[in-house]
């Protein structure tokens, strides 16, 4: 696996993939509180994501 992959995705005890919501970097004025309070939570990484993530 490429480090950069690695330093965004989180493997946890039971072997999940999670990953942090997109668009939280920066520029928050322009974004609803509900998006941003939704967006705050890890995303897990499944399916083709995983395999193209896992295979690179």
């Amino acid at each position: 696996m490429k480090k950069s992959i690695s330093k965004r995705i989180h493997i946890t005890k039971t072997g999940k993939v999670r990953r942090r919501a997109m668009t939280l970097g920066h520029s928050r004025i322009n974004k609803r509180t509900t998006q941003i309070k939704r967006k705050k939570n890890t995303r897990s990484l499944e399916g083709v994501k995983m395999n193209k993530v896992i295979n690179n």
